[in-house]
């Protein structure tokens, strides 16, 4: 009922210990607090909370427009409803080496479990568009150090993410890992990788995690979870999968309704009200309290 049982502590805590094991950690993307009850539901490690997402939710784009205050809003509304740790995008910090070090603060406040800074010039561009800029390796340290001496949970994962490889080339993207990973970075996102061998580069080149990230209509092709657990793949992220399959099947609803009038056809396609109510727990409600469910779901 309510919130998750599982404090933040604990949670980044087993993060740590997953990643340590060597297996892969899946981590889909949560489009809302519901969405990453139905991740825990379905069995998968962790939950993602991209930018992107958070961005086009408001109705924006991905190019720097949202603030520390609604991702850690955001962030901390996902991350309370599950029992899994939850990864969020802190795009370029905002702002400066001391900015970065309140949105570490604010973010370990929220309950996160970790969290991403990229070397993006700011405002950034979302990793797989072309045109992007990034700002030169003393700034970048200075982004990660900043953010590894503002923590205060040792636990608290920050990952620092490089978008090097569209801009100057591999060798350069792993020149500015290795050096991130100097700074005190725990894991390293290398953006728009564009084939297995270089995820190995990267492998081999570093001593820490490194993550996939699986976003459609991207640079990278869509590996599978065994694919990239073979390159030496750490984390595996589909940050804005699950909100495009969400408004994929509500424009094709949105169709039909505008043509038929009714929406008949596709109840198969939409989530029973059982089913919505099983995942929101509606019977520990009312355990809690009869007044707030007093009624049986038909079935």
């Amino acid at each position: 009922m309510l919130y998750a049982q599982t404090t933040p502590q604990q949670k980044r805590r087993a993060l740590r210990e997953r990643l340590a094991s060597g297996d892969l950690v899946r981590m889909p993307g949560a489009f809302n607090p519901l969405s990453a009850r139905l991740i825990e539901r379905k069995g998968f490690d962790g939950v993602y909370i991209s930018g992107a997402v958070i961005s086009a939710d408001l109705g924006l784009p991905d190019i720097g427009l949202t603030t520390l205050t609604e991702v850690a809003g955001r962030g901390q509304q996902i991350a309370r409803m599950t029992e899994l740790p939850a990864i969020i995008d802190a795009d370029t910090g905002f702002g400066e080496p001391m900015n970065v070090a309140r949105t570490i603060q604010t973010l370990e406040d929220a309950g996160l479990a970790g969290t991403h800074i990229e070397d993006q010039v700011n405002p950034k561009r979302c990793g797989h568009l072309d045109g992007k800029s990034v700002v030169d390796a003393d700034t970048a340290i200075k982004r990660i150090r900043a953010a590894v001496d503002a923590r205060r949970d040792p636990d608290f994962l920050i990952m620092a993410r490089t978008d090097v490889r569209a801009v100057e080339g591999m060798d350069a993207a792993i020149d500015r890992a290795k050096a991130l990973v100097d700074a005190g970075a725990d894991a390293i996102f290398p953006e728009a990788m564009r084939d297995l061998g270089e995820f190995e580069a990267m492998r081999a080149a570093l001593d820490v995690p490194i993550l996939a990230n699986m976003t459609e209509f991207g640079k990278s092709e869509l590996f599978s979870t065994r694919q990239l657990q073979d390159a030496g793949v750490n984390l595996v992220i589909w940050p804005v999968s699950l909100l495009r399959l969400a408004m994929g099947a509500a424009g094709r609803g949105l169709d039909a309704l505008a043509s038929e009038g009714h929406l008949r056809e596709q109840l198969g396609e939409m989530q029973h009200r059982a089913d919505l109510y099983d995942l929101i727990d509606y019977e520990g409600y009312t355990r809690f309290d009869a007044d707030v469910f007093d009624f049986t779901v038909e079935r």
